[in-house]
């Protein structure tokens, strides 16, 4: 093992296609938007592979959207529904057990993504086994800004260089993490986790295809 991963005290996790499966919430906007499942997906793949921000894959589909005022709109439409959002039927399978297995072993588990205040409420509302959930709109700050991985590190209460961060993202998530100091974990799944995996950049991150791999490969790195 080697020494950056002795030194692992804490996980810090992104959400969307880190923890939560985001399918459904896109298949609502495609539906929502009036075009097909495929048509609204491929445009976010195309986001993906181009390095497009999300909100391009709307305009892509309906170049005249204002998505705040549209998903104000949807509000009102469906004040119940989920829209917008996830709930735990969203988690990836791997997640709990996983959370569960990490922290039997010692380490500080902290979820830190880019996310809505709405998201917040949804995760704190799933009583995942971990000791701190904020959020972008919290923090009052977006990844990949340094700022964000301070504050990480900070929900942490350890030492950049005693973090893992696990994202599903070069640019957003693993590349700022390295640069802040973190041992950087990129999770192969959802569009951008399958695309930046195959890139040149990728090879300073260690790559995991489930976070069921994440116990054996920190085992024996926490400190009680």
């Amino acid at each position: 093992m080697s020494e950056s991963a002795a030194a692992v005290r804490a996980v810090v996790f992104d959400v969307g296609e880190t923890l939560v499966d985001e399918s459904r919430l896109w298949l609502r906007w495609a539906d929502r938007l009036g075009v097909t499942p495929l048509t609204f997906l491929g445009a976010l793949g195309a986001c993906a592979a181009t390095d497009r921000p999300v909100e391009d894959a709307f305009s892509l589909v309906r170049p005249d959207i204002d998505v705040a005022a549209e998903d104000a709109a949807w509000a009102a439409d469906d004040p119940a529904g989920l829209r917008n959002s996830f709930d735990a039927d969203d988690l990836y399978p791997d997640v709990r057990p996983a959370l569960a297995q990490l922290r039997t072993s010692g380490l500080r588990l902290v979820i830190a993504g880019n996310q809505p205040p709405r998201a917040l409420t949804a995760l704190r509302a799933m009583n995942l086994p971990v000791d701190e959930i904020r959020n972008s709109a919290e923090l009052g700050v977006e990844k990949p800004d340094p700022a964000f991985f301070n504050a990480a590190a900070e929900l942490a209460g350890v030492a950049p260089e005693e973090i893992a961060y696990v994202g599903d993202r070069t640019d957003n998530d693993v590349l700022p993490a390295a640069d802040a100091g973190m041992r950087p974990i990129l999770i192969r799944r959802g569009p951008w986790g399958y695309l930046h995996a195959r890139r040149p950049e990728a090879a300073r991150a260690t790559v995991i295809d489930s976070l069921l791999e994440l116990p054996g490969l920190l085992a024996g790195t926490a400190v009680r």
